[in-house]
């Protein structure tokens, strides 16, 4: 083997070598549970339970205290341990929450209309205004 194929072979091997060293936490690293749609309590425990650290990355929203908000996206992330320590990365899930409590108006921000929220707060608004309706009514 000449000494040019010999160096180049060593290079294929150590960029071998690095590739996979650099890809293997990636490899590893978990998808968080579907936790769209839930609270930020119910989707913490969960997150928690599948071995992530849930953040909250944003939110929407000012009405609600953050363990009534709804959470509307999850994205994980790892983070590396620091520098000269013994510690092991931390798998975290940034969670974006919408903490509105009422439907979207010309008034005010809130859910859309068109959401599930907005849909079921719409509903319970109408329940409610027909159940007063009822009651002011005299009786016959």
């Amino acid at each position: 083997m000449s000494r040019r194929a010999a160096l180049g072979a060593g290079a294929a091997l150590c960029a071998a070598a690095a590739m996979s060293l650099a890809t293997a936490g990636l490899a590893n690293a978990a998808s968080p549970p579907d936790v769209n749609g839930k609270t930020y309590s119910d989707a913490s425990s969960a997150l928690t339970s599948a071995g992530f650290k849930p953040v909250v990355s944003t939110t929407v929203g000012d009405q609600k205290s953050w363990s009534d908000c709804l959470v509307t996206n999850v994205v994980s992330r790892t983070v590396p341990p620091p520098e000269n320590s013994s510690g092991s990365p931390t798998n975290e899930a940034l969670v974006s929450l919408n903490c509105y409590s009422a439907e979207a108006s010309a008034k005010g921000s809130g859910y859309s209309a068109a959401s599930p929220e907005g849909k079921a707060i719409a509903a319970a608004a109408k329940e409610k205004a027909d159940e007063e309706k009822a009651a002011a009514k005299p009786a016959s």
